[in-house]
C-alpha cells in the first residue's frame, strides 16, 4: 500500500493536490509503521527479552506489577500517538510550504511572461509611432523607447540601436550649405540624441551607429558618446561641451566651429580617410585627447587651450593658427604637422616634449 501510493505520487498525469496526498498519505503510513516497530519488537530487543511474555508468566506478575505495566503500556501509547501528529504535522507543513513555493515561482513566471508581452507590444506601438506624420506622435515613440529600455535591461541595445537609426535615416530639412552652421536639428532628432546621450552606457553589448548622420548644430551637452561610431557624420556647430567621446570613431566627421570644451576624446580615432576629421575653429579648451588618433585631422585655429594632447598622433594635422596655450604635448606625434602661427607656445618649447621631424612644419 505505502510503495503504491508513493508510485502513484510521482505520476503527472495526477493533480498537484492529489500527487502530494498520496505522498503524504505513504509518508504517514510509513512513520506508523516504524512507530510500532520501535514500541514493539524493538523495545522488547533493547530491553533483553526475544519473544513475548508467555501467559504462566504473565499470572506470576503481582497486582502493582500489572498496573505498572498497563501504565507503562498506556504512556507509550500516547507517546507514539504524539509523535505520529508531530510528523504528520511536519510532513503536512513541509507540503504546503512547497506547494506555496512552486505556486509562487509559476505565478512570478506568469507575471514575468506577462510583462515581457506587455514590454514587447509597447515596444511596436513606440516603433509604429516613429514613422508617424504628426511631430508630437513621434516625440511619443522616442520618449516610450526610453522608458522600455528602463524598465527591459535587455531590450536595452535593440532600443537604442533603433534609436541610432532614425537619427541616421532622419529625412532633414533641405538646408543652404552656407547656413548649415546655425541650423539645428529637427525636434524628433534632437530628442533622440538627448535620450541617446544620458543613457546607462554600461547596459551598451556593442557602440552606437551614428554614422553619416547629418546632426550639424546638436546639443550634446555632456552627452554620454562612449565608443559611439560617428564616420563621416557631421557635427559642425554641435555643443559637445563636456561630452564623453571616450574610444568614439570620429574619423573623417564634421567639427568645424564645434564646441568642445572639456571634452574628453581619450583614445577617439579621430584619423580620416585623406581629409581627415574637420575641427577648424572648434573649441577644444581643456579637452582630453590623450593618445588620440588625430592625423590628417584639420585644427586650423582650433582653440586648444590647456588641452590634454600627451601621446596624441597629429601626424600630417593642420594645426596652423591653433590656440596651443597651455597644452600639454608631451610625447604628441608631430610628424608632417603644419604647425604656422601657432599661438601660445614656442617651437623650441615643442621640440622639448613632442616628436618632430624634418617635415614638421614651424
Amino acid at each position: 500500500m505505502i510503495i503504491g501510493a508513493a508510485v502513484k505520487a510521482t505520476d503527472q498525469s495526477i493533480p498537484d493536490w492529489g500527487r502530494w496526498t498520496l505522498a503524504g498519505t505513504a509518508l504517514a503510513a510509513a512513520a506508523v509503521l516504524g512507530i510500532a516497530v520501535l514500541i514493539g519488537p524493538a523495545a522488547r530487543r533493547l530491553a533483553g527479552e526475544r519473544q513475548p511474555l508467555t501467559q504462566d508468566e504473565r499470572q506470576q506478575m503481582t497486582a502493582t506489577e500489572r498496573v505498572e505495566a498497563v501504565n507503562a503500556a498506556r504512556q507509550t501509547l500516547i507517546q507514539a500517538a504524539t509523535g505520529l501528529v508531530v510528523i504528520g504535522g511536519v510532513v503536512f507543513t513541509a507540503q504546503g510550504l512547497w506547494y506555496t513555493a512552486q505556486s509562487l515561482n509559476t505565478s512570478q513566471q506568469a507575471q514575468r511572461t506577462a510583462e515581457q508581452g506587455q514590454i514587447t507590444d509597447r515596444y511596436v506601438k513606440a516603433v509604429e509611432q516613429l514613422g508617424a506624420t504628426k511631430m508630437n506622435v513621434r516625440l511619443g515613440g522616442i520618449y516610450a523607447l526610453e522608458r522600455i529600455a528602463q524598465d527591459s535591461p535587455r531590450d536595452h541595445q535593440t532600443v537604442y540601436d533603433v534609436l541610432a537609426a532614425f537619427v541616421r535615416e532622419r529625412d532633414r530639412k533641405s538646408v543652404d550649405e552656407k547656413d548649415q552652421s546655425s541650423f539645428d536639428p529637427a525636434a524628433d532628432a534632437q530628442a533622440a540624441l538627448t535620450i541617446i546621450g544620458r543613457r546607462n552606457g554600461t547596459r551598451d553589448v556593442s557602440a552606437l551607429d551614428l554614422s553619416r548622420s547629418p546632426i550639424y548644430g546638436a546639443d550634446l551637452e555632456r552627452a554620454n558618446l562612449r565608443g559611439v561610431n560617428l564616420f563621416n557624420a557631421n557635427l559642425d556647430s554641435a555643443d559637445l561641451n563636456g561630452a564623453d567621446l571616450t574610444g568614439a570613431n570620429l574619423t573623417g566627421t564634421q567639427l568645424e566651429g564645434a564646441f568642445l570644451v572639456g571634452a574628453n576624446l581619450t583614445h577617439a580615432i579621430l584619423h580620416g580617410n585623406l581629409k581627415g576629421a574637420h575641427l577648424d575653429e572648434a573649441n577644444l579648451t581643456e579637452a582630453d585627447m590623450r593618445t588620440g588618433g588625430l592625423a590628417e585631422a584639420y585644427l586650423t585655429g582650433a582653440n586648444l587651450t590647456g588641452a590634454n594632447l600627451t601621446g596624441a598622433n597629429l601626424t600630417g594635422a593642420n594645426l596652423v593658427g591653433a590656440n596651443l596655450v597651455g597644452a600639454n604635448l608631451s610625447g604628441a606625434y608631430l610628424y608632417g604637422a603644419n604647425l604656422k602661427s601657432v599661438q601660445g607656445i614656442t617651437e623650441s618649447e615643442i621640440r622639448k616634449v613632442a616628436r618632430v621631424d624634418t617635415t614638421t612644419k614651424f
